[in-house]
């Protein structure tokens, strides 16, 4: 069996003209230790999806089973043991503003009743592991959008999680800081056993970081597999419209650049 499993999942809300189909019937397989993506367009169900993971979302009907336990089937102490195994990274960062960056990563501890000067000693290393320990005094508004994302981190890693959801955590920041981002996340699980899940609509956070992807479109899984599978050999209109999109941005990068370039020749030239 594999250490997620997701069986039958089926998630609706409720709107004005009726039931909404977020997913639909979804079956996937996630091995412990890899790193998964899930990709699709907006309103594909992705975050939903991931939402539906850690139960943020309350599924409708079919099964979550997390190392053999469906997870709707905790209740009390050990479902709230088993969120706090499963961290979850924002696109907005979700950080306290009225907390100091080492307050924000002590934040979860204190939830788990760790001692303070326990706390703080962890907060400092996980700073330390994210790069930031000189802003431990920091306020988030002091921050840049990257910066924000590393007190994320650090904050998720507080819990000692065993999988750790991104939900597009890297979709706010430029490409160079998604870089740093993405290589962060890279190093943290090759020094780990934790398995991560990576929704993105970015083929390129796909491309650079995981191992196999999954492809939804309206609720529905497309197609999943190798990363190299899906992407070389698409078999769904879903994949081959983001192939499509991939290329088209490629091109409007590189006509940048080549105007950049031509730009700055003329500048030396005149």
């Amino acid at each position: 069996m594999s250490y997620i499993e997701v069986k039958n999942l089926n998630k609706n809300f409720i709107a004005k003209n009726g039931s909404v189909e977020a997913i639909k019937d979804l079956n996937l397989s996630i091995e412990k230790r890899d790193i998964f993506g899930v990709i699709g367009l907006s309103g594909a169900g992705k975050s939903t999806f991931v939402r539906c993971l850690n139960l943020l979302e309350k599924p409708t009907s079919g099964e979550i089973l997390i190392d053999g336990v469906d997870i709707q089937s905790l209740k009390g102490k050990d479902l709230r043991f088993k969120r706090q195994k499963i961290g979850m990274i924002f696109q907005n960062f979700n950080l306290l503003e009225q907390r100091s960056v080492l307050a924000n990563v002590c934040f979860p501890m204190e939830i788990q009743h760790v001692p303070a000067s326990e706390r703080k000693e962890k907060a400092l290393e996980l700073l330390r592991r994210v790069g930031l320990e000189d802003k431990a005094k920091a306020y988030p508004s002091q921050l840049s959008g990257g910066q924000k994302q590393r007190v994320a981190i650090a904050r998720v890693l507080a819990s000692d999680p065993d999988i750790i959801l991104c939900d597009e955590a890297t979709s706010a920041l430029d490409p160079q800081t998604t870089q740093t981002i993405l290589a962060l996340l890279k190093d943290i699980h090759d020094t780990s056993d934790i398995t991560v899940v990576i929704i993105t609509h970015e083929m390129k956070v796909i491309s650079q970081i995981c191992s196999k992807v999954a492809v939804l479109d309206k609720g529905v899984l497309k197609e999943t597999g190798s990363v190299d599978e899906v992407f070389n050999n698409p078999t769904s209109a879903a994949t081959k419209r983001l192939l499509l999109i991939k290329n088209t941005e490629e091109q409007s990068e590189e006509i940048e650049e080549n105007a950049e370039k031509a730009g700055e020749e003329e500048e030396i030239n005149a």
